[in-house]
C-alpha cells in the first residue's frame, strides 16, 4: 500500500505543479522546458534506464545479504556515468556562458542536471521497491516531492528562466537521496571485482534493448513537440506539451505504481518457485493492470471538458482539450505495453522484440508526420503521436500472444473490464457538458460506484479478492 501511496502522491504534486508551472512560466516558456523536460527524459533513459532495470530485476532483499556485488556494479556504473554529465553539463554552461540564463547552454546544462537528478533517485526508488520496503519508498518519493515543488515554483516565481527551474529539478532529485542516504545503504561488503564486471555485462544484455526501445518512445514526443514549435511557435509546442503531459501522468501513474508492484511479485515467484510461476504471475499481473487502467482512460475523456475549464490555466483552454482527446488513445495503448505486455519479455530476459516494437511506433509516427498535419495542422501531431503508440503495441502484442511460448491472459477478466468500462462511459456522457463543478461532482462518484460495484459484483480480474484478502485479519494457526 506505501507504493500506491508514493504515486497517489507523486502523481497529484506532478500534476499541480505543472499547472503552475504553466501558468508562471506562460506558453511560451513553458514551451521552451517542456521541450527541454522531454529531452532530459530521454537522455536519463539512454543513459541510466539500464541500470535502473537491472535494480528491479536483479536486486531483492536476499540479494542485498547474498550477492552484494550486484549493488556495486550498480553504484560504480551510476557513478561513472554521472560525473561524465555534470562534466558536460559544466562544458555547456562554459560555452553558452555569453548568452546568459536564457541561452541555449544554459537550458542545455540545465537539462543535463534535471537527467541526472532523475536517474539518481529513479535507481534508489527502486532499490527501495525491490526490497518491499514501502515506508522508505514512501519517504524519497514526498521529501523528493516536496522539496522540488517548492524549488521549481520558486525558481520559476523570482527568475523566471526555464534552465533554472530544470537544474532545481535535478538538484532536488539527488537532495532527497542524500536526505534519506543512512536507510538506503547495503552493509559493508569487500568488492568482487571479476563479478562486478560480470554484473555490468548481465545488466547491458538485459537493459540496453530496453532502453533503446524506451529512448524510442521519449523521441516521439520530444520529434512532435519540435515539429509544433518549428511550424507554429513554441506557444502552440507549449499547448501541446500541457495536454500530452497531463493525459500521461493521468494514464501512466497509476500503471506505474502497479507495475512497480505487480512486477517485483513476479520476480519473487521466480526465485521462490521458478520461471513457469513468474509468467503465471504476469498474466495475472496483466488482467489487473487492463482491469484498472481502462476505466481510469475512460473516466478521464468523460471529466476532460469539466478539467479544462476547473484547473488548467486560461491561456491553454480550447487546444488543451483538443490534443489531450487526441492522445488518449494512443497514451492508453502505451501504458497497456509497458505494463501489461512488456514484463513478460522482461521476465524471459529476451528484450529484443521490445525494440522492433519501438521502431514499429516510430514509423508509424513518422508517416503520420508525413500525412496529418497538411490536412489537420496540430491535431495531426497529436494523431500521428497516438497511431505511432498504437501500431507499437499491437505489434509487441501480437508478439507476445502468438508462437509456442504464447502468454496466455486472462480473457475472460479482460472482456468483463472492457464491458464494464463501457458501460461507465455510456453513463458518464451526458454529463460531459455540463458546468464544470457540477460535471466533476456528478461523474467522479457515479463513474467510481458503478466501475467499482461492477468488480464487486463479478470479481472482475479477481479484483474483490485482493481487496478482501487486504482487509482480512490474519488469526494465528491452531495450535496441535
Amino acid at each position: 500500500m506505501a507504493v500506491i501511496a508514493a504515486f497517489v502522491l507523486n502523481a497529484g504534486l506532478n500534476f499541480a505543479l505543472g499547472l503552475l508551472l504553466a501558468k508562471l512560466l506562460g506558453p511560451a516558456d513553458f514551451g521552451l522546458f517542456a521541450l527541454a523536460t522531454a529531452g532530459a527524459v530521454v537522455l536519463n533513459t539512454v543513459l541510466f534506464e539500464w541500470l535502473r532495470l537491472s535494480a528491479t530485476r536483479f536486486y531483492s532483499g536476499r540479494v542485498r545479504v547474498d550477492e552484494p556485488w550486484i549493488r556495486h556494479g550498480l553504484d560504480r556504473a551510476y557513478a561513472v556515468v554521472g560525473l561524465a554529465l555534470v562534466a558536460a553539463s559544466g562544458l555547456a554552461l562554459a560555452f553558452g556562458f555569453a548568452d546568459g540564463p536564457a541561452g541555449r547552454g544554459a537550458v542545455l546544462a540545465g537539462t543535463m542536471l534535471a537527467a541526472l537528478g532523475n536517474g539518481v533517485f529513479d535507481y534508489h526508488a527502486a532499490l527501495a521497491r525491490a526490497r518491499f520496503v514501502g515506508r522508505l519508498y514512501l519517504g524519497l518519493v514526498a521529501v523528493k516531492n516536496g522539496l522540488a515543488f517548492v524549488a521549481m515554483a520558486a525558481a520559476a516565481w523570482f527568475l523566471g528562466e526555464p534552465a533554472w527551474v530544470l537544474a532545481v529539478a535535478g538538484v532536488s532529485c539527488v537532495l532527497s537521496v542524500l536526505v534519506l542516504h543512512r536507510p538506503l545503504r547495503d552493509p559493508a561488503a569487500p568488492v568482487a571485482r571479476d563479478k562486478m564486471r560480470a554484473g555490468w555485462r548481465l545488466f547491458m544484455t538485459y537493459g540496453l534493448p530496453l532502453i533503446a526501445a524506451n529512448a524510442v518512445y521519449q523521441l516521439m514526443p520530444f520529434l512532435n513537440r519540435g515539429v509544433i514549435a518549428a511550424h507554429a511557435g513554441f506557444a502552440e509546442a507549449g499547448y501541446f506539451a500541457l495536454a500530452s503531459d497531463v493525459t500521461g501522468r493521468s494514464l501512466t501513474t497509476l500503471g506505474t505504481a502497479l507495475d512497480l508492484l505487480l512486477f517485483q511479485i513476479a520476480v519473487r515467484a521466480e526465485e521462490t518457485h521458478g520461471r513457469v510461476a513468474a509468467e503465471a504471475q504476469v498474466s495475472r499481473n496483466a488482467g489487473v493492470v487492463f482491469a484498472l487502467l481502462t476505466p481510469c482512460a475512460v473516466g478521464f475523456w468523460a471529466v476532460l471538458p469539466a478539467l479544462e475549464g476547473l484547473v488548467v490555466p486560461e491561456a491553454y483552454r480550447g487546444p488543451f482539450a483538443l490534443y489531450a482527446s487526441l492522445l488518449i488513445p494512443g497514451l492508453f495503448c502505451l501504458s497497456l505495453m509497458f505494463f501489461a505486455i512488456n514484463p513478460i519479455f522482461q521476465i524471459r530476459r529476451r528484450t529484443l522484440p521490445v525494440i522492433a516494437a519501438a521502431g514499429v511506433g516510430l514509423a508509424a509516427n513518422a508517416i503520420g508526420l508525413l500525412v496529418l498535419p497538411p490536412l489537420l495542422g496540430g491535431a495531426g501531431i497529436a494523431l500521428a503521436q497516438s497511431l505511432g503508440l498504437a501500431a507499437a503495441g499491437i505489434w509487441l502484442a501480437a508478439r507476445a500472444l502468438t508462437g509456442p511460448e504464447r502468454l496466455h491472459l486472462p480473457w475472460r477478466a479482460i472482456a468483463a473490464a472492457s464491458a464494464a468500462s463501457l458501460l461507465m462511459g455510456l453513463a458518464l456522457a451526458p454529463f460531459r457538458h455540463l458546468e464544470p463543478g457540477l460535471a466533476l461532482a456528478a461523474c467522479l462518484p457515479l463513474g467510481i460506484g458503478l466501475y467499482g460495484g461492477l468488480v464487486w459484483i463479478f470479481d472482475i480480474a479477481g479484483l474483490r479478492g485482493h481487496v478482501l484478502a487486504r482487509f482480512r485479519p490474519a488469526f494465528p494457526a491452531p495450535a496441535e
